[in-house]
């Protein structure tokens, strides 16, 4: 008497094939060493709850009073400290206050993942702290502004560079390099080049 086939054989050739089991789902394959770009799937039921159960102190700090104002104050400080810098010119100190908060924006706000905290069972492991804000959603008030910043303060900058083709060049780079990952197209979008 045969035994009975089994479903984790195939009918040619005898071949194992993996079971309804050992499928992985789209979400938990590893990336392609070769991809640079890569897009985030959307959260689990699971990790939507996690993030439900407890505020995200990580991101709700832009909503307080004198989150916007912090802003304004860093790029003052900024100027101040560039200005006591004589060797530069109005044009080199504008252009460098730009690129400076550029650059601090763009570490904080996307290339920093997760939070400091550890209340929501790490449900916010691969977000960064833009996709945070506000659940994700895009286009709010606090996100409006935090977009206008580095484009006023480009304009800002260019002007009193007296619109220096260099300046503008190396202040309008910065200004992208800040922009373009706020943007929706942009959600749980990871380009990695190391």
């Amino acid at each position: 008497m045969t035994s009975p086939k089994r479903n984790s054989l195939s009918d040619k050739d005898g071949l194992l094939t993996p079971t309804p089991s050992h499928n992985h789902a789209v979400s938990h394959r590893q990336r392609r060493s070769s991809s640079i770009i890569q897009h985030l799937e959307p959260d689990t039921l699971d990790t939507k709850i996690d993030q439900s159960l407890n505020p995200n102190l990580n991101a709700d700090w832009v909503h307080y009073k004198g989150a916007w104002v912090i802003h304004i104050v860093l790029i003052i400080f900024l100027k101040l400290f560039f200005d006591f810098i004589t060797v530069l010119d109005n044009d080199w100190k504008w252009t460098l206050t730009n690129v400076v908060y550029n650059i601090g924006s763009y570490i904080m706000f996307h290339q920093v993942k997760g939070t400091p905290f550890e209340f929501n069972s790490g449900a916010y492991d691969n977000l960064t702290m833009w996709e945070q804000i506000d659940n994700g959603d895009q286009y709010t008030p606090t996100k409006k502004f935090l977009m206008m910043v580095p484009i006023t303060l480009f304009l800002v900058s260019t002007h009193y560079s007296n619109y220096n083709l260099y300046l503008f060049t190396v202040s309008g780079i910065s200004c992208l390099c800040v922009v373009v990952p706020k943007l929706a197209i942009a959600h749980r979008l990871r380009v990695t080049l190391f």
